[in-house]
């Protein structure tokens, strides 16, 4: 307890707040700033931020950042596809969809995030994960942790602790990684397991791995250790302080513009809006009084709205017009449950007063909703 007492010590004391108005120009060769915030969107605004107005060929830049729960995507890829977008409704998860590619995530507390900031000429993935893999053996020399060939960290050889992504642009470049230390991991396979079924997209797919905490190997860690360990081997690396900055991600005077990007990154729009085009082939199985009815749904999504809609309901099962006017209704309109319940909603209006065929709508539309 007292040695542990004096770790967490130890990095309290090395970290400075340096004076809002510069901290991007007040070193040389190397920085580290991390973020006081545990908002996705706004982590995710700080890398945009940095990328887009710091001067990366005087000052190299680490980023420290942790989460609160929430999935995050890569920038080419489908939610849908890659994560139970009801459970994370369900559970108050939030979505948030990244700047650069790469397979999906799960974050929470006990996950860091850490982000490299360099020129592009100077962009080296391997040599960052080289410098996370020697802080842990520096802290815990039993630790058994290696970098692979497809830019992961392996634990014992087979367990996935660390996926990496990055972003790469005409003059500068990030590559950002996690480090899984105590995320609750029966939440993450939860979260990122699609239940969603006759899907094809042309959207880059996660590959599925075995995951582990590191603390499940060492208790006695903490994520401020794991922190400061991997701040002091990049303040030696790049021969500067070691010293953490602290930021906030809300602080228009520090990084002018910041809510305008955090803002972006949660419409609706760019996290799902920028799915690539996807259609949906499947077949409900609907309880009907007696009867189970198998109900044909093809879709095409195109920019997260319904472009094509196709239902192959039983004869009469529907009036036609009413049948018709779902359809061309359904088309046009985000693949969303909100929208589309505030829309069949709207139509059972206009139903005529037949408890039969409202009951009949309404498991239509249940059923329709749960595909999204």
């Amino acid at each position: 307890m007292v040695l542990q007492s004096l770790k967490n010590c130890r990095w309290l004391s090395c970290v400075r707040r340096t004076p809002k108005a510069c901290f991007w120009s007040t070193a040389s060769g190397g920085l580290i700033i991390q973020s006081v915030s545990n908002d996705v969107y706004q982590n995710l605004a700080v890398e945009d931020w940095i990328h887009d107005h710091m001067d990366l060929e005087k000052q190299q830049v680490l980023f420290l950042w942790r989460n609160s729960p929430a999935v995050v995507i890569g920038r080419h890829q489908n939610p849908w596809q890659e994560c139970n977008l009801r459970l994370l409704r369900q559970k108050n998860i939030k979505l948030a969809r990244r700047r650069s590619g790469g397979g999906t995530v799960y974050h929470d507390l006990g996950n860091i995030n850490l982000t490299f900031f360099t020129t592009r000429k100077k962009y080296e993935r391997m040599e960052n994960l080289k410098l996370i893999v020697k802080a842990l053996k520096a802290l815990r020399p039993q630790l058994d942790v290696q970098v692979t060939d497809r830019y992961d960290i392996l634990l014992d050889s087979q367990y996935k602790i660390s996926g990496t992504a990055a972003k790469l642009g005409r003059t500068s470049a990030y590559h950002h990684c996690t480090l899984l230390c105590n995320a609750d991991k029966f939440v993450l396979s939860s979260v990122l397991k699609s239940p969603y079924k006759g899907l094809k997209s042309n959207a880059t797919p996660s590959v599925p791995a075995s995951v582990k905490n590191i603390f499940e190997e060492d208790p006695s860690l903490t994520s401020e250790i794991l922190l400061d360990a991997i701040a002091k081997e990049y303040a030696v690396r790049h021969q500067i302080d070691h010293h953490i900055t602290l930021i906030n991600p809300v602080d228009e005077a520090l990084l002018p513009g910041i809510s305008n990007k955090t803002k972006e990154l949660q419409t609706w729009e760019w996290v799902y809006g920028k799915t690539p085009k996807f259609s949906i082939s499947t077949c409900l199985n609907m309880a009907y009084k007696d009867s189970v009815l198998d109900i044909k749904v093809n879709m095409d999504v195109k920019h997260g709205r319904i472009e094509v809609c196709n239902i192959d309901l039983p004869e009469q099962w529907l009036p036609p017009g009413l049948y018709s006017e779902l359809v061309k209704s359904l088309t046009g309109s985000k693949f969303c449950p909100n929208e589309i319940t505030t829309l069949v909603t709207t139509l059972l209006r206009v139903c005529p007063q037949d408890d039969e065929l409202h009951s009949k709508w309404s498991l239509l539309c249940e059923n329709m909703i749960r595909l999204m």
